[in-house]
């Protein structure tokens, strides 16, 4: 089975497709969500059988989420496509994730809190995984909100 899955809460944007849970490609482009999503994957949609799609919901840009919802919810329904959703701690160590101004989401034993970093942090990068074998897929794909309404 093929699947894409897309980290866009951040730049670059991330895409991998996988075969067997396998990753057999890897796209890595700069932008805005909303101007190369549709592109990459008018390409991707004409080369691969893709029966899976899984994006990030959470946390991160709001209107990097938004537009990737959207659009792949929109694809996953016209070209009946299996839509899923994961976290983005999944992609990156599990290490705090860019929220508002200098405040960082931060994975805890108790949820997710927002705050200031340690100068000693540890940032990691998104990766895409080799593997999606112990990846935490869930059906519930709407975004999750994870700051309080301003």
């Amino acid at each position: 089975m093929i699947e894409a899955l897309v980290i866009s809460i951040a730049n670059p944007l991330l895409i991998g497709i996988y075969k067997d849970k396998v990753l057999i490609e890897e796209i890595n482009k700069e932008g805005m969500t909303s101007d190369i999503l549709p592109t990459i994957f008018e390409n991707l949609l004409e080369e691969y059988d893709i029966k899976r799609v899984t994006y990030v919901n959470t946390p991160g840009s709001y209107m990097a989420i938004k537009v990737a919802y959207v659009f792949l919810k929109t694809i996953s329904i016209t070209k009946n496509i299996e839509f899923f959703a994961c976290s983005g701690f999944e992609f990156n160590e599990n290490s705090p994730i860019k929220a508002l101004g200098k405040k960082y989401f931060i994975n805890s034993a108790t949820g997710i809190k927002v705050d200031f970093l340690d100068k000693d942090t540890k940032m990691s990068d998104f990766k895409l995984p080799k593997q999606l074998n112990s990846i935490n897929f869930s059906d519930e794909t709407l975004p999750i909100y994870n700051l309080p309404a301003v």
